[in-house]
């Protein structure tokens, strides 16, 4: 028989993850972002496209491939499904942030301390990740295991999880350049391989021909849909940044430009020095997931939630930063992590989004993060 302090966990879960989602389903009729990769894999049993402009804001966005991967949810009725990604939603965030915690290499502060302090800084976006159904952990999980796939030199391995990833999110693609500095050509050829063989799935179901109308007409969705969300409050994107600013036209998407070419460009800079750390590939991993919220024209803040280990590593060499750093990398935990409407209240909230602060916080952290190398502190 299983010990009784299991059984009593097992129990203390289940009675709050059921909680959690009686919770979210008083005050939403469905989890809006499951339900529309859930419709596009009953589609793709159905064989018919995927890609709709009649489902206005829901438009399926992900790549043909994921609507493969999302067909067993289909095997239950809507609202079990539903409630079976609530469950694994609770559990991989969980697992993330254990998971974060335990790779960080050489910490300052004890594990339960880390835990506490970062579930506070990232309880936002957590939240708005259950409360949506959104796929974002997934991700996070699979870049994070790549990351120590390569602290434990299996190249290969981590080439495997950033493909698996970019079915999930494309924008895990923003870890590729990292895989090829520290990896090598070996891993960027499994990442190239795993990453066909992938796009190669929805053939089964489409044939040739309509893989290839399912690819452009994902590409079309996509670079149609960006645009007319850079005003969006939530949006927290370079592009979105600059759009809020300057205003739509060419000026603000040649700064959104520029901006992420920098930020790239400051990634190279950290893995230039990485000599200079005794395990880099940490830190190297949590600036680059930092960045896609950024980095994506479509970065709505709850993504920095994929960012997580960065905020570990600050949180754990906060003591290691000047004062004036301290203050830099403080004043951008507030701006990402505590910009919330409740919170603050309509007025203040909206003039906030409105300049795009947690942008400006996001763009703190991350200068923070590349000062951390700088000073061969992590």
């Amino acid at each position: 028989m299983p010990p009784p302090r299991l059984v009593i966990r097992a129990v203390l879960v289940v009675v709050i993850v059921a909680g959690l989602y009686g919770l979210v389903r008083t005050k939403r009729d469905e989890l809006v972002d499951f339900a529309v990769p859930h419709r596009a894999a009953v589609r793709f049993l159905g064989h018919e496209p995927l890609y709709r402009e009649s489902d206005g804001h829901y438009q399926y966005k992900y790549l043909p491939t994921f609507a493969a991967m999302m067909v067993p949810f289909t095997w239950v009725p809507k609202r079990a499904a539903e409630a079976a990604w609530f469950a694994l939603t609770v559990i991989m965030a969980w697992g993330f942030v254990r998971l974060s915690i335990a790779a960080l290499p050489d910490p300052r502060l004890p594990a339960r301390v880390l835990f506490w302090l970062v579930l506070l800084i990232n309880g936002k976006f957590l939240i708005q990740e259950l409360a949506l159904g959104q796929f974002n952990l997934p991700v996070a999980l699979l870049l994070l295991g790549a990351v120590i796939a390569a602290r434990l030199d299996r190249g290969p391995v981590a080439g495997a999880a950033i493909a698996a990833a970019v079915f999930v999110k494309p924008y895990a693609l923003v870890l590729l350049p990292w895989l090829a500095w520290t990896m090598g050509w070996r891993s960027v050829a499994v990442f190239g391989l795993a990453l066909l063989a992938g796009l190669l799935v929805p053939v089964l179901s489409y044939g040739w021909n309509g893989n290839l109308g399912l690819l452009h007409d994902w590409y079309r969705t996509v670079t149609a849909t960006t645009r007319p969300n850079l005003l969006g409050a939530d949006n927290v994107s370079f592009a979105a940044m600059w759009t809020k600013w300057l205003g739509p036209g060419p000026a603000a998407d040649r700064l959104a430009l520029a901006s992420m070419a920098i930020a790239v460009a400051a990634g190279f800079v950290m893995m230039a020095r990485r000599r200079a750390a005794a395990e880099p590939n940490y830190l190297e991993g949590a600036y680059f997931l930092f960045l896609v919220a950024l980095l994506s024209p479509q970065g709505w803040d709850y993504v920095l939630l994929i960012g997580l280990p960065a905020y570990v590593c600050l949180v754990d060499r906060w003591f290691d930063l000047s004062p004036r750093w301290r203050a830099v990398a403080g004043t951008g935990m507030v701006l990402t992590s505590f910009t919330i409407y409740d919170l603050l209240g309509r007025r203040l909230y909206e003039h906030l989004m409105q300049w795009s602060a947690v942008s400006v916080g996001a763009v703190l952290i991350a200068a923070t993060l590349v000062r951390l190398r700088w000073r061969a502190i992590a």
